[in-house]
């Protein structure tokens, strides 16, 4: 299988001594979307910040493994030299410059590209296809415009960057769940026609598990179970966890009766 992106045993520390990532890898294929699966804390946002290198502005920093694109080593590389390489990330919690109108915050995505204003325009209007509401409230602050408008302009924003990857963090927070459906279609009609892989970190699961390929789980900063999406949303024990369906009131993934960690090796 041809992988986009390998995250090989990352350990990540923060301020020397806190221990936050405790051996993770994972894989993306080339043209797949993958969910990275947990609930708030198990260490999704610092996977993707491990990736996307904006770990040092927090005082945090991978000490162990590598992180790979395309078999070459990234993990040195700085934010600015990653997006040259085609990865980008959208940050959680729909990070627009409020300031500025819709097509204002796009045009900041393409930043990195040098690009005639034939082509500029071109790239706009890819992104208006996709993203039609955009397209009539782009003369607006995008600081007055809806949740969904906004997480929908930082998707946008990303693609004018011509992204093969995109780590895309917590895209339903605090949306309404048509709102949710549709910026999900949306990723996925971006991976069909666009070829974009993506890496999406969740809270939602099954809704992030209708559309992804393959999934992680996450708990306390180590992968407790993987699979393909579709194995992974009937899982029994993913939907005790992660729906409640036990009476039983478990404290930890861990604790489920069929949980198996299979170790990870280096080879």
């Amino acid at each position: 299988m041809d992988n986009h992106l390998t995250v090989n045993n990352i350990e990540v520390i923060y301020d020397h001594v806190i221990l936050v990532l405790k051996g993770v890898s994972l894989q993306v294929p080339r043209g797949a979307i993958v969910a990275l699966l947990g609930a708030n804390g198990a260490g999704k946002t610092t996977t993707l910040k491990a990736i996307s290198n904006l770990l040092r502005a927090e005082r945090g920093e991978v000490t162990k493994g590598s992180i790979e694109l395309q078999g070459k080593r990234v993990d040195r590389l700085t934010p600015n030299q990653l997006v040259k390489s085609g990865v980008i990330q959208v940050m959680e919690g729909r990070h627009c410059f409020g300031h500025l109108t819709i097509e204002e915050n796009l045009l900041t995505g393409a930043y990195t590209r040098s690009l005639s204003r034939a082509e500029l325009r071109q790239s706009l209007d890819k992104v208006y296809g996709y993203f039609p509401r955009l397209k009539t409230r782009r003369s607006s602050q995008a600081g007055y415009t809806s949740g969904g408008e906004q997480q929908m302009c930082a998707i946008g924003r990303a693609l004018m960057a011509a992204p093969e990857l995109i780590l895309l963090d917590e895209p339903s927070m605090g949306l309404a769940p048509q709102i949710v459906e549709e910026i999900f279609e949306i990723v996925r009609d971006l991976n069909s026609r666009e070829k974009v892989s993506f890496l999406l970190a969740e809270q939602n699961t099954m809704v992030a598990l209708r559309y992804a390929d393959f999934g992680y789980i996450l708990e306390n900063g180590r992968v407790v179970m993987e699979g393909e999406a579709k194995e992974l949303a009937t899982n029994e024990d993913v939907k005790e966890f992660y729906l409640g369906l036990s009476s039983a009131g478990r404290k930890s993934f861990r604790d489920v009766k069929h949980y198996r960690r299979r170790k990870r090796w280096l080879a």
